[in-house]
């Protein structure tokens, strides 16, 4: 005689994911001012990770000692330009006041006449000769609302600039615990991902750090390079505000975007300026600084990850636009491991 088949307990498998889900919430709830932190001392611990094993060798196998440093080294790359960002903004708000007189002046002179070979160059004539009507005194008293309004606006970022350095400084702290336990931490990810999806999950863990490592070493080291060329470049040249363009640089280089956006108008400016010769000069210097990263870009990231090109290109910019900051890496890893499961996944049928 069969015994009949044991009826599931719908109760208590309800109540138990119910209790788990609640577990889930709450600690997301406690973890979630530390997450963004979290995740850009993981990024920042895997993509320098080598360096830090390099270092601990060179130190006799002092782990503490490696650590010790690379954490005064993210110290100053990460609280250092914040402090001197909120230095030169504060510190440039009279200048901002005083650039509204040079532009009032430059807007009192007749036309320049390479303005006439411009697109929609008589709408840009007729503006200019409207604004040359008025007095200095007049236009001087048009621009000085917007200059207070960027100056309003410049200081309220400084003023939160605190949340932004305790994030640093929490990121850093997180940094140096990951550093000084990076092979428990890595061997727990890697044995929960292989708990999830066997031999895949783990492999799609060490492709995960590939990922990363590959975004930070062919766009983030590619966007130093060239900004910091491109700030060379314009300080040589005598471009004013050199150090907060070369800021502005870093970021477009990070977003995809390039250097261009910035050189362009500084080469006209000094062809405006009568500087003809540094002008020539800043010119092939932007060609050369902007091109770098045809050349560099890859070969970095095909040292960093065995990945199409495309894909961590199309990931960085989507994660930019998707998750901020911090989908410069985000981005990438999503679309590398998908790739490669799906890859997987269908490897796994024999061709028809």
């Amino acid at each position: 005689m069969q015994t009949p088949a044991a009826r599931p307990d719908l109760p208590r498998n309800l109540l138990t994911l119910l209790v788990a889900g609640g577990l889930i919430v709450g600690c997301y709830l406690v973890l979630a001012p530390f997450l963004l932190s979290l995740l850009w001392a993981a990024a920042i611990v895997v993509a320098t990770w080598p360096l830090m094993i390099a270092l601990q060798d060179r130190l006799g196998g002092r782990r503490a000692l490696a650590v010790a440093i690379i954490t005064v080294c993210l110290l100053l790359l990460l609280v250092a330009p914040l402090t001197v960002a909120v230095v030169t903004i504060v510190g440039n708000i009279d200048e901002l006041t005083m650039l509204t007189a040079r532009i009032a002046h430059y807007a009192s002179l007749p036309p320049p006449a390479w303005l006439n070979e411009l697109p929609a160059s008589a709408q840009l004539v007729e503006a200019w000769q409207r604004a040359a009507s008025l007095t200095p005194a007049e236009l001087q008293e048009k621009f000085t609302p917007y200059a207070t309004r960027m100056a309003g606006w410049l200081l309220s970022e400084a003023g939160s600039i605190t949340v932004v350095v305790v994030q640093f400084l929490l990121t850093v702290a997180m940094s140096a615990v990951l550093f000084m336990g990076g092979e428990t931490a890595a061997r727990g990810v890697r044995r929960f991902a292989h708990r999830l999806g066997g031999e895949r999950g783990d492999n799609a863990v060490v492709l995960a750090a590939q990922a990363v490592r590959a975004v930070a070493l062919g766009v983030v080291v590619t966007a130093v390079v060239q900004s910091s060329l491109a700030g060379i470049g314009m300080a040589m040249a005598g471009i004013p505000f050199a150090g907060l363009l070369t800021a502005v640089t870093l970021l477009l280089c990070i977003a995809q975007i390039g250097v261009f956006p910035v050189l362009l108008p500084a080469v006209i400016w000094l062809f405006w300026s009568g500087d003809t010769g540094w002008g020539i000069f800043l010119a092939v210097w932007s060609v050369i600084v902007g091109t770098l990263d045809n050349f560099l870009r890859p070969w970095l990231i095909r040292r960093g990850a065995d990945l199409p090109l495309v894909l961590i290109l199309a990931g960085v910019i989507g994660g930019l636009l998707a998750f901020g900051i911090i989908g410069l890496f985000v981005g990438p890893v999503l679309l590398a491991v998908s790739y490669r499961l799906l890859q997987a996944w269908i490897d796994a049928t024999p061709a028809p």
